[in-house]
């Protein structure tokens, strides 16, 4: 139940060969990024005992695993896995108050005490720190009627029009780069902070995020392809200011291995002006070598910026 953690280990351990079950979702985002790619082992993962949120146990049982990670906000899994002898370790994504870069840091920490012979606790926690200091160093300075309007579309198509509210990740990506989020008086939790386009026109958003979770691509907002709305007098879209996320190892929108840069990426996006001489590209090659030993191509970094609807396939909400 924590999508983006099979990545996270697979980067983490710079191998996916211990892994020998993934959710379906972690699956079809190892097929779409470039996790597959880096390592190709991940693919031959199972994924059938998984059909939903359901957990079938037996199907698990027979994959023999060590240990199981699921996520420990759901107690009947914990129960399931004691029930079956199987070592569980419950692992959360909201403890942090969606803290994005925390939560990032606490799963390394996490890994690091069960695989100690691979521990990079202290390696990520100092180049995570280095980051959001670099960033806040330049955002320091903006005065509140200087700050950006971020909207963050979770989920977007004919049916729904899901953001982040207060408590979700977008809160976090926007307080960190100085941002403001256009919803954050939505204080429902994380995904079921639907809107209208009429709230939308009321925000008049500077930018518009759009994640992995959802196909809906900024060609579709600038063309007004989705369910009959019209973005066309939205602030964000006068200026072409409507961006994808990135799909490197996993959807980023959640914590995951690329949260560092793509903290600098959402940055750079918000205020371009203020990280102008940043080589985006060349810091993400730089991070994966320096932090975890994998040195990826500037095609790689390239796609990873640039992901397809492709990247929401397996996730429906």
């Amino acid at each position: 139940g924590i999508f983006p953690l099979p990545s996270v280990i697979s980067i983490f351990l710079g191998s996916a060969e211990k892994i020998v079950g993934i959710p379906p979702v972690s699956m079809s985002a190892a097929k779409s990024g470039l996790l597959g790619e880096i390592f190709p082992e991940i693919l031959k993962a199972e994924t059938g005992y998984m059909n939903g949120d359901n957990l079938n146990i037996e199907e698990l049982m027979k994959l023999k695993p060590d240990v199981v990670f699921y996520n420990a906000g759901n107690a009947d899994w914990g129960k399931m896995l004691k029930n079956a002898g199987i070592p569980g370790v419950g692992v959360s994504a909201g403890k942090w108050d969606y803290d994005v870069l925390k939560t990032y840091d606490e799963w390394i920490a996490l890994l690091s005490k069960i695989f100690p012979e691979s521990d990079k606790a202290g390696i990520v926690s100092e180049y995570s720190k280095n980051m959001y200091d670099k960033i806040q160093k330049r955002v320091s300075t903006l005065k509140q009627d200087e700050k950006r309007k971020v909207l963050f579309l979770f989920q977007y198509d004919d049916q729904k029009m899901i953001t982040s509210g207060k408590h979700f990740f977008g809160q976090y990506w926007c307080d960190a780069v100085g941002a403001l989020n256009a919803a954050e008086e939505i204080t429902v939790d994380n995904d079921s902070a639907k809107i209208t386009m009429e709230q939308v026109y009321k925000w008049n958003p500077d930018v518009v995020v759009i994640t992995n979770f959802t196909p809906t691509m900024p060609q579709d907002i600038f063309e007004n392809k989705i369910g009959g709305d019209n973005w066309s007098n939205v602030k964000a879209v006068k200026n072409k200011a409507v961006y994808k996320m990135p799909l490197g190892s996993y959807r980023s929108y959640t914590p995951g291995a690329d949260t560092p840069v793509t903290l600098l990426w959402v940055a750079k996006k918000v205020y371009p002006e203020l990280f102008k001489d940043i080589d985006i590209t060349k810091e993400v090659k730089d991070y994966y070598v320096k932090i975890y030993g994998i040195k990826l191509t500037d095609e790689q970094v390239v796609r990873m910026f640039n992901p397809t609807p492709a990247g929401a396939d397996g996730f429906k909400k």
